[in-house]
C-alpha cells in the first residue's frame, strides 16, 4: 500500500492550522497526530484557534496548546470567548473570526479541523466554516467521541507509536482537571478509540488515529508542471 509522506523531509517548514469549537477538541481530535508530527520535524509552526471558552477552560486550553505542542518553531495561539453550544446561533461573528485568523496568517500547509457529519451543532459549525473560508486546503476533519453516538467510517489515517498514545492522553488528563469528572473523559475510552482505528489501517504499533479527508490532491512528480 503506497503511503506517501505528508512533509517532504524531517526540516521541511510547514505551518498547520488546528481549529476547535471547545477548549479540548484539537487534543482529543488530532493531539497524537500532533505529538507524532512535531517528533518528527523541528520546523512546523502551529496556529491553534479555539472559539469557545471562559477563564477556567481558557486556562485549561492554554495548557493543553503548551503540552501538545512542544517541539513546534512557533505557537500562535488564539483562544475566543464566545458561547459554548450557541455557535450556530453566532453564525456572523464566528465567520469573522474565521476571517480574522486568515487574514492574519500564512497559507497553512495542513488544516485540522471538526468532522462535517458531527452531531454537536458547534462542531458541525466550525466545520462548515472552515471550508467555507479555506477552500484551497489540505483539510483534516478529526472525530471526537461523545454520546452522540455518531463514530463514522474515516478514510484517512496516521499510524501512531504506544509511547505517544501515552503520552497524549496523559497530557488530556494533566490538562483538563475540569473534564475528569464526566463518566466519558477516560484513559480508556481515548486508548480505545487510537487502538480501533489502529487495527482498521493495520497499523504496525496497533494505534492510530483517523480523518475525514474529502479532497485529495496529489502532485506527482511527473517533470513538467500538471
Amino acid at each position: 500500500m503506497l503511503q506517501p509522506t505528508l512533509f517532504p523531509s524531517s526540516e521541511s517548514a510547514a505551518h498547520i492550522l488546528c481549529l476547535g469549537a471547545h477548549c479540548d477538541d484539537i487534543e482529543i481530535g488530532c493531539g497524537g497526530t500532533l505529538l507524532h508530527l512535531l517528533e518528527s520535524n523541528t520546523q512546523i509552526s502551529i496556529t491553534w484557534v479555539v472559539f469557545t471558552s471562559n477563564e477556567a477552560r481558557r486556562a485549561e486550553a492554554e495548557e493543553g496548546a503548551r503540552l501538545f505542542t512542544k517541539g513546534a518553531k512557533n505557537l500562535d495561539l488564539r483562544i475566543f470567548d464566545l458561547r459554548d453550544g450557541f455557535l450556530p446561533y453566532a453564525g456572523t461573528e464566528v465567520k469573522e473570526r474565521f476571517e480574522e485568523v486568515k487574514a492574519s496568517i500564512d497559507t497553512p500547509d495542513l488544516i485540522f479541523t471538526h468532522y462535517r457529519h458531527d452531531l454537536h451543532q458547534d462542531h458541525r459549525k466550525i466545520s462548515e466554516l472552515t471550508w467555507n473560508t479555506f477552500r484551497n486546503h489540505l483539510i483534516f476533519e478529526y472525530e471526537i467521541p461523545k454520546w452522540d453516538g455518531d463514530i463514522g467510517v474515516p478514510n484517512t489515517f496516521m499510524p501512531l507509536s504506544e509511547a505517544i498514545c501515552d503520552r497524549k492522553v496523559a497530557h488530556l488528563q494533566e490538562a483538563y482537571n475540569s473534564q475528569q469528572k464526566k463518566k466519558w473523559f477516560t484513559d480508556d475510552l481515548f486508548s480505545s478509540l487510537m487502538r480501533i482505528r489502529g487495527m482498521e489501517c493495520n497499523a504496525r504499533n496497533r494505534f492510530a488515529e483517523a480523518f475525514y479527508t474529502r479532497k485529495l490532491i496529489l502532485n506527482p512528480s511527473l517533470g513538467s508542471e500538471l
